[in-house]
């Protein structure tokens, strides 16, 4: 967020950006200003800056692809070039930058440091950069100092501008200077009482993109997990938690835009394997935030489940019986399914732009930065924290192992919702193997036994969309349309069939299951 005047130094060094941005409804960051927290905490009334910014690319986009935004910003009388890269992994807050003085509004790729940066710098030239698009904004740059931290807010109104096209930009982000990232979190919160704020997901060159190309954000599949046998459980959480912190944030604007189903599954996902972790640690770190998370978590992904059944019904059901017998007509079916997709999506967005929502998101981050779970526990629970990750794995896998095989004794005589309940259970054991499977990497047995409990999870899944048809078509009945009938029946049809080789195929899968031996343990 820097508007910082000329440096003198040609060759900048590595700055890492902390930054927290929320978008706020236009017309209201005048009100903001005047908060409190904000009056009480900065140094001055702050001042007001026109910026105007061009950002660039080269006609290929080649930098978008890499991850990368240059721009170049007015301040004043002073022009600054900025490269940015994306945020790291588990890290969303966290962006490397470069910045270095510039004569005007021409960039100029020598004065970046290519060998820090990469090579796709080395093989650019000034030539083959063109603006892209531009944003004007009115900035007002106040600075907080805090009892733990000192940030820097800016309240951003304006507009992003491409071509002839316009989007209206009204945040405010919040940079640390010093001290806790935690900090951030605070204030977010606090403000949220003045205004309906979002937690915003997209940085200002990701929206110039999406404005200029139409390029919508892919949905995102939760990134690998690089602990170590030499991590202590505290860290250990940390680095989940934020790991699951950071795949929501990257699905949220996905899941609200409605644009790609597997935004909705991912954000699912995430919040599922957030759950997870709550449940594997709360028995032995009985904090009172995992269990306040856990229930946030769970309502969210209550939220996502009508739109999320949806999509599988016609992406997967309806699809395959369209491929099947191509001589059914499904037309009004299809019809009828839009109208439920498009219901439970605009029920969605309703939820994701909620302030609940957003409390959410900024209380998760706020617990991974502060380390909340430390807080109101006994020193037999913290003691725990201090113990190297392996010993407790091999605690936890061993629990959720001996849990899943009890509930799935007898497993022919298990009904749809005793399959479900059995499915929950494995998908706690697959996460845990997936969260803790790099500290048994030299095991040959690991990768097995974590790829046979995904394929019987796949089965299962099956099983439980197959009994979920049936509360879907009775909503499409509802309707009362008897052109749909046929439709509905040749559904029905199609997944008693299915049913019949999902069974087979659950049947074989558990078994492979049962006989596979743990790779835990010493």
């Amino acid at each position: 967020m820097s508007d910082s005047g000329a440096a003198t130094a040609v060759r900048p060094a590595e700055q890492a950006e902390i930054e927290l941005k929320l978008l706020a409804p236009p017309g209201s960051l005048e009100k903001l200003r005047e908060m409190p927290v904000i009056v009480q905490h900065a140094r001055n009334r702050g001042a007001f800056r026109r910026l105007e910014t061009v950002y660039y690319d080269t006609a290929e986009r080649l930098l978008f692809q890499h991850g990368m935004s240059l721009r170049v910003r007015r301040s004043g009388k002073h022009f600054i070039q900025t490269l940015k890269l994306a945020a790291n992994i588990g890290r969303p807050l966290t962006r490397r930058q470069w910045e270095a003085p510039v004569g005007d509004f021409t960039p100029d790729l020598a004065r970046l440091p290519a060998g820090e940066v990469g090579d796709l710098l080395t093989t650019l030239a000034n030539d083959a950069l063109v603006p892209v698009f531009a944003t004007r904004v009115r900035r007002h740059a106040r600075q907080l100092d805090l009892p733990d931290a000192s940030v820097a807010i800016a309240f951003d109104e304006g507009a992003i501008e491409a071509g002839g096209r316009q989007e209206v930009l009204s945040e405010i982000e919040l940079e640390l200077k010093s001290g806790n990232a935690g900090v951030l979190f605070d204030l977010g919160t606090q403000l949220l009482d003045a205004a309906p704020l979002q937690v915003g997901t997209r940085s200002k060159a990701e929206r110039g993109y999406a404005l200029a190309f139409d390029v919508v954000r892919p949905a995102a599949k939760a990134e690998p997990l690089s602990i170590t046998a030499e991590d202590v459980v505290d860290d250990v959480i940390a680095h989940l938690m934020g790991a699951c912190w950071h795949h929501l944030l990257k699905n949220h604007m996905v899941a609200q835009e409605g644009t790609d189903p597997e935004g909705v599954h991912q954000m699912r996902v995430a919040l599922r394997r957030l759950r997870t972790i709550c449940a594997l640690f709360r028995r032995d770190i009985p904090s009172p935030s995992f269990q306040a998370i856990n229930s946030e978590a769970r309502w969210l992904m209550q939220q996502f489940g009508p739109a999320r059944d949806w999509d599988v019904f016609a992406e997967t059901t309806v699809a395959r019986l369209v491929a099947a017998a191509p001589d059914i007509d499904l037309g009004a079916l299809h019809e009828a399914v839009d109208r439920q997709r498009k219901s439970s999506y605009y029920a969605l967005q309703t939820v994701l732009a909620d302030l609940r929502c957003s409390r959410f998101l900024l209380s998760l981050g706020h617990l991974v930065e502060r380390r909340g779970w430390r807080n109101e526990m006994d020193s037999e629970a913290l003691a725990v924290l201090s113990l190297p990750m392996p010993m407790l794995a091999d605690k936890i896998l061993a629990r959720l192992h001996r849990r899943a095989l009890k509930r799935g004794a007898h497993f022919r005589q298990l009904n749809v919702e005793a399959q479900h309940d059995l499915r929950i259970d494995l998908k706690k054991l697959r996460y845990a193997a997936e969260f803790f499977l790099p500290l048994y990497a030299t095991r040959a047995p690991a990768k097995r036994y974590v790829r046979r409990l995904a394929r019987l999870q796949t089965s299962l899944g099956r099983a439980r969309d197959i009994a979920s048809t049936r509360i879907l078509l009775d909503a499409i009945r509802r309707e009362g349309q008897p052109s749909l009938h046929p439709a509905i029946g040749a559904v029905a049809g199609w997944q008693a069939r299915d049913r019949i080789v999902v069974t087979k195929a659950l049947r074989k899968r558990w078994r492979r299951f049962k006989a596979t031996p743990a790779f835990w343990g010493r």
